[in-house]
């Protein structure tokens, strides 16, 4: 397809593998619940990218930058919602469990996580709405079919590179499951980050 070039497959590769919180939240997820469960994290965290790029297409990144209201709430929640998940990672009692009494984990609930961590991040809206358009060509048609294309394109390679990070962290799981104090570091350690992840979000200034 003419506007996607090679320059933002390659700059999207790199954003996507700078380590953020969706993919400590995929890495996670994957070493304490499995594979599935970090490819369902990395597929909700895609799919969220494809809510930013519907808002980006229909020029919500506009708004965020001029509503300082707007940014700031949509910035609070998903901050909060980031500690809420770290918390949980902290107090949970799941590494003193054997194997066989982990109880079963909802899939689904995974997905939304990975979906909710992701869309409620503005920051990703306002990128998607500085980095999308440097990749507009005015003779490729429509401005805001474009930023659809463009956005779609990165949410599908968001997925095809988290997707196997998630599956081989996942490999790990039962080596790891069966020794309690690397589970217990490894919730201490990727709680206190997604915490550390929403305060510096909540307490983050507007550029």
């Amino acid at each position: 397809m003419e506007i996607i070039s090679f320059l933002f497959i390659v700059s999207s590769i790199i954003i996507i593998l700078i380590p953020g919180q969706d993919m400590i939240l995929v890495m996670s997820r994957s070493i304490t619940q499995g594979q599935k469960a970090g490819i369902m994290t990395a597929l909700g965290v895609s799919v969220g990218l494809m809510g930013h790029t519907v808002l980006a297409t229909l020029g919500l990144g506009a708004l965020l930058l001029a509503s300082e209201w707007l940014f700031d709430l949509i910035k609070y929640l998903g901050a909060a919602y980031l500690v809420y998940l770290g918390y949980q990672l902290i107090v949970s009692k799941e590494h003193k469990l054997a194997i066989s009494d982990i109880p079963k984990v909802s899939y689904k609930k995974m997905f939304f996580e990975g979906v909710i961590s992701n869309i409620s991040n503005p920051k990703i809206t306002i990128f998607y709405f500085s980095y999308l358009p440097q990749f507009i060509m005015p003779s490729a048609g429509s401005e805001a079919s474009q930023l659809f294309i463009l956005g779609t394109t990165f949410a599908l390679i968001t997925f095809c590179l988290k997707a196997p990070i998630g599956f081989l962290s996942g490999l790990l799981s039962s080596w790891i499951k069966q020794r309690p104090m690397v589970l217990n570091y490894i919730h201490k350690t990727s709680g206190t980050i997604l915490i550390l992840l929403g305060l510096k979000l909540a307490l983050s200034e507007r550029n």
